[in-house]
């Protein structure tokens, strides 16, 4: 037990520490709320334009799909017979491209969009290789071959192959 002549010491040192936390808490030096962890967001990977232009695309397609690689050539063929009822690639407002994204019956304006891995992507505004973008599997000028990243639509719509009905638009 404590003497009454060291209490009064004893408390104002006390007194004295408990002011000095909650003056520290005040200055930020601590922190007696509950701790809330801080989300640290992704870093967003720098937006890369497309090696492909948007003007590049814009005109009319004959279009044909193949899920089996062999028949590729033989797809072209049937995409460019398909010119009689073409695939219209528009230009969009905003420099895009007016398209349909699938199993949607009305085009809307897309973007072209670059990957740091060096891929193509057409799709809504987003990160590139987004679930409703599709992969610009090659492009030569004349013939497009696009693949849809979601696996479901990819299933159903298998490899595009899009070939240009003449000329440039």
């Amino acid at each position: 037990m404590t003497s009454p002549r060291c209490a009064r010491p004893i408390a104002n040192l006390g007194i004295a520490s408990t002011l000095t936390i909650f003056l520290g808490a005040c200055a930020g030096g601590f922190n007696l709320s509950p701790s809330t962890p801080t989300q640290t967001e992704a870093p967003v990977e720098p937006e890369v334009p497309a090696t492909i232009r948007a003007e590049d695309l814009v005109g009319k397609w004959g279009l044909a799909a193949y899920n089996n690689p062999n028949d590729r050539a033989r797809t072209e063929k049937m995409a460019l017979a398909q010119c009689r009822q073409p695939y219209t690639i528009g230009a969009g407002s905003s420099g895009g491209v007016v398209m349909h994204l699938a199993d949607q019956a009305t085009p809307q304006e897309l973007r072209l969009k670059g990957s740091a891995s060096g891929k193509n992507y057409i799709g809504p505004a987003g990160p590139p290789g987004g679930e409703q973008d599709r992969e610009v599997v090659s492009f030569d000028g004349r013939v497009l071959i696009t693949r849809f990243i979601d696996k479901d639509a990819a299933t159903r719509y298998q490899t595009m192959v899009y070939v240009r009905c003449g000329p440039r638009a």
